[in-house]
């Protein structure tokens, strides 16, 4: 019986090579898995799945109005699918992650989806909010903050490096603009 899992974490954490590296171990037996990434983030090359070492793999681009099920359905028709898996699963929709669980379900197929718990204000992103519902499995992926405690939280810095308090809840970047911290440090940031 296949099931849905989320991989969370805050940023830096390695959550795109872990799915890279899952990808290949599934690759390596012969298997066929199918990579989704969200056209929102433009941080990389358009249909990759990117990680900061260095690694990347093709994927397809999905919006917000795309239906999964649906996708994967005509997918599975031309090639069988080992695995879906999620880059950046927090920008997922409500309906999108309905849509991942019925492809565990009802396609009987694996989806593992990587993304942010949470996102600079300690808000659950939509994706994050029902992935940590609906998900048959929760697994954390540890990130550290500076003091070299585990990172739980991610704050948004402008460029003299001061945390921002306030403003749109997805604007793309990278460690330009975020940084992972734990929630001592978010809090001390944050609300001081």
């Amino acid at each position: 019986m296949a099931k849905l899992y989320f991989y969370y974490s805050s940023m830096n954490a390695g959550k795109s090579t872990a799915l890279l590296q899952s990808s290949y171990n599934y690759q390596e037996r012969g298997m066929r898995t199918y990579l989704l990434t969200p056209e929102i983030d433009d941080r990389y090359d358009v249909g990759k799945v990117t990680s900061r070492i260095g690694l990347d793999a093709d994927a397809y681009v999905f919006n917000k109005s795309e239906d999964l099920m649906a996708l994967v359905s005509v997918q599975t028709e031309k090639s069988a699918i080992s695995c879906v898996m999620v880059d950046e699963a927090q920008f997922l929709t409500k309906d999108q992650v309905w849509a991942l669980s019925r492809v565990s379900d009802e396609l009987d197929i694996p989806v593992l989806a990587y993304g942010l718990r949470t996102d600079f204000m300690g808000e659950p992103f939509p994706g994050s909010k029902y992935l940590l519902a609906w998900a048959d499995n929760l697994k954390e992926i540890k990130a550290i903050c500076y003091c070299g405690r585990k990172a739980t939280m991610v704050l948004r810095i402008d460029e003299s490096g001061k945390p921002v308090t306030s403003g749109e809840q997805v604007v793309i970047g990278g460690n330009d603009q975020y940084e992972s911290v734990c929630r001592r440090h978010f809090a001390e940031s944050f609300y001081t």
